[in-house]
């Protein structure tokens, strides 16, 4: 349920009009705007932070640049990540034991992280992480450490949620109101790995129905993946129309949109963006490499 004086509530004009000023208000003009050099991972300096929180606010995002290089250490990205209140990681099945995932091509006959896309050199389309979690373990934030670059491609383009919600609302109302339904999607149930027994299957993960928007703890959260064949969308025509209007926004690449591609030892935090992958070339004895970490909580302002 939404706080009816949340400025997200399609029925507080007032508020949102308020929010959206200040939002649009100097906001970052290209990915490089996004850009912090920080000295040390595990313990930012006062300005670093303070320059990192501050494109957090406004985008939803910030990037880090360090001089860690092709350095395999996931303490850096955890820890900085812990700075701004990230320790809820989400342990999902395929990532490593530590809880974060080690995003690399994987052989698809060999492995069964090969089966799916971000341990291809495929390209992603526009997602958020994690739209098919239940709602008890939303990812609200995370973290994309780059310890190896591919040497060709594997360029991300990055979009705040919030400015989506904006051109949505401002197009139309409507849109926002089917979006927010409590049915407006469902994620299909994915069946497990050991073989059926009679009629019976083993589900790994249950359908998951639930909104495509929603307020948490006062922030805007989207659930979203441009693929077809991993989610299931309402079909009345009020969805149906929002859904559409969200594919022609995005493929428009927007204002406020930025691309650009991580070096090693640079780094996306945010609460959890729309995002894509380009396609990538690399070679065997150079893979790209990058640590995700996800986690149920939103990024905080610890030293404010």
């Amino acid at each position: 349920m939404i706080p009816t004086d949340s400025p997200f509530h399609p029925d507080n004009s007032t508020g949102y009009q308020a929010w959206r000023a200040e939002k649009l208000a100097n906001y970052p003009l290209c990915g490089e705007d996004l850009i912090v050099q920080v000295d040390d991972l595990k313990n930012l300096g006062n300005t670093e932070y303070q320059a990192l929180w501050q494109r957090i606010a406004k985008t939803n995002m910030a990037i880090y640049a360090s001089n860690l290089g092709e350095t395999e250490d996931k303490d850096g990205a955890r820890l900085l990540s812990a700075q701004f209140g990230l320790t809820h990681l989400d342990a999902n099945w395929l990532a490593d034991e530590d809880g974060i995932s080690s995003l690399t091509p994987q052989d698809e006959n060999a492995s069964k992280r090969g089966e799916f896309i971000p341990y291809t050199h495929h390209r992603i389309r526009w997602h958020t992480d994690g739209y098919y979690n239940p709602a008890e373990r939303r990812i609200f934030a995370m973290t994309l450490h780059c310890v190896r670059e591919a040497d060709e491609g594997g360029v991300n383009d990055l979009y705040d949620h919030e400015l989506a919600y904006m051109a949505l609302r401002d197009a139309n109302p409507e849109y926002i109101r089917a979006l927010m339904a409590a049915d407006a999607m469902t994620i299909p149930a994915r069946v497990g790995d050991t073989e059926a027994i009679g009629d019976e299957r083993n589900i790994a993960r249950a359908d998951e129905t639930g909104p495509a928007l929603c307020v948490a703890e006062g922030h805007l959260h989207l659930r979203y993946t441009a693929r077809t064949k991993s989610i299931a969308w309402k079909q009345d025509a009020a969805t149906q129309a929002a859904l559409k209007a969200l594919e022609e926004l995005l493929a428009s690449h927007p204002k406020g949109s930025f691309s650009l591609k991580l070096q090693p030892g640079m780094g996306l935090i945010c609460n959890n963006v729309l995002h894509t992958r380009s396609g990538f070339i690399d070679r065997p004895e150079h893979r790209r490499l990058l640590y995700r970490a996800r986690y149920h909580d939103h990024l905080r302002n610890l030293r404010g």
